[in-house]
């Protein structure tokens, strides 16, 4: 959990510097064996849980450098994120496809209810001050019978595994040589059943899928539909 109360402008701050230290490009085309497994696994249960159709009209909340949203050219693209960095990155990213990237907080972007068919939020409300409040705002930009994939990192399991490499001292061995092995920019952890919980505050849990696999659920990937609002 958060340390301390954060302003949206330390938030910014703080998310402009985690994409200078680590280029999410390099993230994704160079990392190890191991993360390039699983982030490409995580990407495609994406894809296969939202089943986006031609035409439709897909967010994604804090879209970083655009490689999810790359995924889906047939879709009206939609990409929000606090980072002016990862925006530059997205811009590049996304230039050749049907798309508009802003700036800043999903709740200050100005969407009607119901604007969007499906939306995208991964591995990002780990790193927001209130994730409650950012499901709210996702669950009113999305329609009414639209879908919503929500991922998380397993931290919990992350930490365990990571300290069993350390202890046995194989963190020079080839798939792990690239990990990270200490400290994250994550302002909250969850167990799997406090992400299930956070969810069905807003949206109805119809599918789940556990990367890369579910006897190690490194990543968590839940399909939603949105409670109607009362």
């Amino acid at each position: 959990m958060s340390d301390g109360p954060m302003s949206k402008e330390d938030v910014e701050r703080h998310n402009d510097a985690f994409a200078r230290e680590h280029d999410i490009d390099a993230y994704y085309a160079d990392s190890g064996v191991v993360i390039r497994t699983i982030e490409e696994r995580r990407i495609r249960a994406i894809e296969r849980l939202l089943d986006v159709r031609p035409g439709e009209r897909l967010l994604e909340v804090g879209c970083g450098g655009g490689h999810v949203l790359s995924r889906f050219p047939q879709a009206k693209l939609t990409g929000v994120d606090v980072s002016g960095e990862m925006l530059a990155k997205a811009a590049r990213k996304l230039a050749h496809l049907d798309a508009r990237l802003v700036k800043g907080e999903l709740v200050d972007a100005g969407f009607a209810a119901g604007e969007f068919d499906a939306v995208i939020c991964t591995e990002v409300l780990e790193h927001v001050i209130d994730p409650a409040a950012l499901l709210r705002e996702i669950r009113r930009v999305t329609r009414p019978n639209g879908r919503v994939v929500v991922t998380f990192p397993n931290d919990l399991l992350i930490d365990r595994l990571k300290r069993a490499v350390v202890a046995a001292r194989l963190t020079k061995l080839p798939p792990f040589r690239r990990i990270g092995w200490a400290g994250h920019y994550h302002l909250h952890r969850w167990t799997v059943v406090e992400m299930r919980s956070l969810l069905e505050a807003d949206f109805a849990i119809t599918a789940e899928r556990h990367v890369p696999s579910p006897i190690l659920p490194i990543r968590c990937c839940f399909l939603c539909a949105p409670r109607p609002f009362l």
